[in-house]
């Protein structure tokens, strides 16, 4: 199986020696570079081709939202993995809605953080906790009130298997539309993963399995 390419941003040089450390030595990654902030990592982005980029948040020279959003802009972008101090409703909002696959705080577990790296390298989205408890008590809304049409629409291509970026193109829309979808969809139904939201879903009859 190959290894999946990982671009490090951070702009504390201990951080991006320790985080090439542990994926250096654990086997299915490969650390391809580093950079020290959002304008570099934009760069690299595209000379080195990473499957993962870890991505902090902020950053003097260029911080993590705007790279964010330069990088996703791109054919064929990289799936970018915010990790991170920062944990303000903000902050998780706006990397998301940039083009984040996912938001992982800096003292998440490392076997968790392997995992976490994997499914971003399917196009998954991956949240950290704490963060999906904040994004659902920012995004919650009443419990009468019924996912959208489209929220219904997105739910039902993740039911299916499908990624982000197949999703996109089923429906039409960008990735990052599709990210937001799921935030809102996670925060109506009261769950932190793709597996959580479709669970619910069936039970509560708002889709139903092709027979």
């Amino acid at each position: 199986m190959t290894d999946i390419k990982v671009l490090l941003v951070d702009d504390h040089p201990v951080v991006r020696a320790g985080m090439e450390g542990i994926l250096s030595a654990h086997d299915g990654f490969e650390v391809v570079g580093e950079a020290e902030n959002g304008k570099i990592a934009v760069e690299l982005a595209q000379t080195l081709r990473p499957d993962v980029i870890l991505m902090d948040l902020r950053m003097p020279g260029g911080d993590g939202v705007s790279a964010i959003t330069e990088i996703t802009k791109k054919k064929d972008a990289p799936y970018i993995l915010v990790l991170t101090t920062f944990d303000s409703d903000r902050d998780i909002v706006r990397a998301i809605e940039a083009g984040a696959t996912g938001y992982l705080l800096k003292d998440t577990p490392r076997d968790e953080l392997f995992r976490a790296i994997r499914s971003a390298a399917r196009g998954e989205t991956v949240l950290a906790p704490a963060v999906a408890a904040r994004l659902m008590g920012h995004m919650r809304k009443p419990a009468e009130e019924k996912l959208s049409d489209r929220e219904v629409e997105v739910l039902k291509q993740v039911s299916k298997g499908l990624s982000n970026r197949e999703i996109a193109k089923a429906l039409h829309i960008s990735t990052a539309t599709v990210k937001t979808h799921l935030i809102h969809i996670f925060g109506k139904l009261g769950v932190d993963d793709r597996t959580a939201a479709v669970t619910v879903a069936l039970e509560r009859e708002i889709i139903h399995l092709d027979r």
